[in-house]
């Protein structure tokens, strides 16, 4: 991981883009992390896309904690149902 000041980060993002290999590229203000460019493997961009939006999120921790307070189906459940 490199950690680069934001008054200190005057190279083009693709140069740090080119530096993600070895890890995250992280700009901070001030000490205090304020962005960071991370590499992404095994994603495509509705994914990353998605990861970030909060209403998407909340959503999904809705659902959890619906299945954790009444339940849910299993698979064995889901493939009987649908064959």
């Amino acid at each position: 991981m490199k950690v680069v000041e934001k008054q200190d980060a005057t190279r083009t993002l693709a140069e740090y883009a080119a530096e993600i290999r070895g890890g995250a590229v992280v700009v901070t203000d001030h000490g205090q992390p304020v962005a960071a460019l991370v590499p992404i493997e095994n994603a495509d961009l509705e994914t990353v896309t998605l990861s970030q939006n909060r209403q998407f999120l909340d959503l999904i921790e809705r659902s959890r904690s619906r299945v954790r307070t009444e339940g849910g189906v299993s698979s064995e459940e889901m493939r009987r149902r649908f064959p």
